[in-house]
């Protein structure tokens, strides 16, 4: 597989003169199998700069866009994707409904003429929606697996393999607590059971959903300190995101979801004390961290 990061910014796309090495748009990594079929994760604003090279390229296109959640940072792009324009083209839409609409009507909702001029209704390329929750499915000839994490909403991490090879992508996911998470997301309460029922650490469902992946891509929008006051955001500090690629041995770890607020220097900070975190603790993965344009072979 070959993986190449969109857009990799979290909440908000941060443009500007201190964002440029690692970009200010919001999620969406292209993921391109060797038989050349292809998986979007997200449609953050990062979708846009996407689909116009798709578009270049001049090929009919045929994708699964798999949605983790539907915050704004992470379907903001999608009316902006131009292959979704063009007839002939053909996208799957994957994701978690929420708990009083369908996916399809979320996807819909934020393309309702209050909000943007064209409805999903009038698009001309074809698209259908895969409504899941947590259960494995094929997808081409890539088996998906998919799990409840724990953040605000519905939302999900994905763990996909093909040939042999594993990549997992968590883009927004907190530590859960039993002491504070059930008190701040007591309305998914679907969600936190599946949490509170693992013995010992609830954590590892995570650590055990990320095992032995040849790449994780996690959720790393905060330091320790800045997290303190952001609790119950539904968002990982740099050491939790470091243990989770740590406890599930996986071979090669991506920072992903860089904080709006956080410039270029600041992200080079992070990175320099996630490598030290690395060495001290004597961690075996390979540390990376996501910046627009960056492309991984797995």
């Amino acid at each position: 597989m070959k993986l190449k990061i969109w857009g990799c910014r979290g909440s908000i796309p941060t443009p500007g003169k201190d964002t440029v090495r690692y970009g200010g748009n919001t999620p969406c990594v292209e993921l391109k199998l060797d038989d050349n079929n292809l998986i979007i994760l997200d449609s953050g604003t990062g979708i846009k700069n996407l689909g116009n090279y798709l578009i270049h390229k001049g090929e009919s296109i045929r994708a699964y866009i798999m949605i983790t959640h539907p915050h704004w940072d992470h379907i903001q792009g999608f009316p902006f994707f131009k292959p979704l324009f063009i007839s002939g083209n053909e996208f799957t839409i994957v994701g978690s409904g929420a708990r009083t609409k369908t996916l399809e009507q979320i996807v819909a909702d934020q393309m309702d003429r209050v909000y943007f001029p064209v409805r999903l209704s009038e698009l001309k390329a074809s698209i259908k929606f895969l409504q899941v929750g947590e259960e494995e499915f094929k997808i081409y000839d890539a088996v998906v697996q998919t799990i409840y994490v724990n953040h605000p909403g519905f939302t999900l991490g994905y763990r996909i393999t093909f040939n042999n090879k594993t990549v997992v992508y968590i883009s927004d996911n907190e530590p859960f607590d039993r002491e504070i998470t059930p008190y701040l997301f007591n309305w998914e309460k679907e969600v936190i059971e599946k949490f509170d029922t693992v013995p010992g650490d609830p954590n590892k469902r995570i650590f055990d959903f990320v095992r032995g992946a040849d790449l994780l891509i996690h959720d790393t929008t905060y330091t320790p300190e800045e997290y303190v006051e952001k609790v119950g955001w539904g968002h990982s500090h740099y050491l939790f995101t470091l243990r989770v690629a740590h406890e599930g041995e996986v071979k090669r770890l991506l920072l992903f979801h860089h904080d709006h607020t956080h410039t270029d220097n600041m992200i080079d900070e992070i990175f320099e004390h996630c490598k030290n975190e690395v060495k001290k603790r004597k961690y075996k993965f390979n540390l990376l961290v996501a910046s627009e344009g960056m492309e991984i072979e797995i």
